[in-house]
């Protein structure tokens, strides 16, 4: 028994002894891994892209310098295709400023048996340097910079009868300075790989097709192209249509709207064509003379800034329609021949007066009309409308005071009246003992004008 008890403590001994043995070994060869991960790279170390693992800081910088000397980037284009930049190219070059020791003393060596199977990745890009001028023109000289195709956004266009959205273009058109960036850091990190697509460095179209502010304007545009407006000048018509409206759109504020600088700009060519308020005239006399009639307040003229909002109104209600234009000033007939067929023709040189009433002559009469010799004292030439009618009228001007029974001016004070003063007219009397400016009449001829004519009718006046 008590040479049992003896083995089995001479066993448990043996044991003790194994295991301090086995200790002492592992702390000896763990104070020997500190003291080695001291100027040694950790397992799993890569510096710049290359395996360091168990270097010391001048086998890693040794590493480095033929590394960088033989460097490649290559770089991934759009399309699978494949291009590079080399060391040369870019002037590369890597010069030991001591980050590398750095790095070796930075590791957390007390703890070097965790590294084990594991990877520590570092990038030391103060010690590689590049050419600035050379690296810019080694991306600048890369194929898919020479032969690229520049993005482009969706947008409106007008394929003739609407407006639809033109898809955006990619393109493969990269943006140069994101390169040359991605190029320099590339560099001096010892990556060796830069994937264009991945990284993002393609210029991208602004506006897509799906954009709601590009759909609504599309909408918008064809909304306000669907409204066709006619003139109606009654022997003539103008229309204004999608033709015509497209070239008035434009984006404001985000919405598609009327450019009203272009619909005045039409209103006022629509004016320039139509208004003939005061506009210089060709008239055939009751003679069969063609006459050039200037002067005068007789006409139309489209009244500019409410027509232009009221064209804009009407185009943007969508409601297709026939309108005249809100006017200013108005004539009797809205044909061409503006003065129409009923009117008063006075003849200054012949000292005769003719009531046209719907193309036949009515009233034909002698007159005496203001002395064309004395200032202020001639009947004023041009094409007018009748202002007013009066009867009686007290006629009054400086020296004077008139009785008349009729009294139709057609210019300010000046008009035609009856003169029962006077028993003869026509002829040259006007140059003896003319009028103050007004159209003096026989009163049967007078009232016979008064009885057939209405405040509007035009009268011409012409020498």
């Amino acid at each position: 028994m008590t040479e049992e008890k003896e083995k089995m403590s001479t066993g448990k001994k043996a044991v003790i002894i194994l295991i301090c043995v086995l200790l002492i070994l592992s702390a000896a060869a763990y104070i020997l891994g500190v003291y080695y991960f001291t100027r040694h790279f950790l397992p799993g170390s890569q510096v710049n892209g290359f395996n360091c693992s168990y270097m010391t800081a001048q086998e890693a910088e040794d590493l480095l310098t033929r590394k960088v000397e033989s460097y490649v980037l290559a770089i991934k284009t759009r399309g699978n295709g494949q291009e590079s930049i080399t060391a040369q190219q870019a002037g590369l070059t890597y010069r030991a400023d001591g980050s590398v020791q750095k790095t070796i003393e930075s590791q957390d060596r007390f703890i070097w048996f965790l590294a084990f199977g594991q990877q520590k990745t570092y990038e030391l890009t103060s010690a590689s340097s590049y050419d600035t001028e050379l690296l810019r023109q080694a991306v600048a000289e890369l194929k898919c910079m020479q032969n690229s195709v520049p993005p482009s956004d969706a947008c409106i266009s007008d394929n003739g009868s609407e407006f639809v959205i033109e898809p955006e273009v990619e393109g493969s058109e990269p943006d140069k300075d994101k390169v040359y960036e991605l190029a320099a850091y590339a560099m001096v990190s010892g990556r060796t790989v830069l994937d264009l697509e991945e990284e993002g460095c393609y210029k991208k179209p602004s506006v897509y097709r799906d954009d709601e502010n590009l759909i609504r304007q599309c909408e918008q545009a064809n909304q306000l192209t669907s409204v066709i407006i006619t003139y109606d000048f009654a022997d003539r018509t103008e229309r204004v249509d999608r033709s015509v409206i497209r070239d008035w759109l434009m984006i404001k504020d985000g919405d598609c709207v009327l450019n009203k600088e272009k619909v005045a700009a039409y209103v006022y060519e629509l004016g320039y064509k139509y208004d003939t308020f005061g506009c210089t005239r060709e008239f055939e006399t009751y003679d069969g003379r063609t006459v050039t009639i200037t002067g005068g307040d007789y006409g139309w003229a489209i009244d500019q800034p409410k027509e232009t909002d009221a064209l804009m109104e009407a185009i943007q209600s969508g409601t297709t329609q026939v309108r005249e234009p809100v006017y200013a000033y108005e004539g009797w007939s809205r044909d061409t021949n503006d003065i129409g067929y009923t009117y008063i023709e006075i003849d200054l040189t012949n000292q005769r007066m003719v009531l046209y009433v719907d193309g036949y002559p009515t009233v034909d009469s002698p007159i005496v009309t203001g002395n064309p010799n004395i200032p202020g004292m001639e009947t004023p030439a041009g094409c007018y409308a009748l202002d007013a009618k009066q009867s009686p009228a007290v006629l009054t001007g400086e020296g004077y005071e008139a009785n008349v029974t009729y009294w139709m001016p057609f210019c300010g004070n000046v008009g035609i009246h009856d003169a029962t003063w006077r028993t003869q007219f026509g002829g040259n009397l006007y140059l003896l003992e003319g009028s103050h400016g007004c159209v003096n009449a026989p009163y049967d001829k007078a009232q016979a004008i008064y009885q057939r004519v209405e405040v509007g009718c035009p009268v011409v006046v012409y020498q």
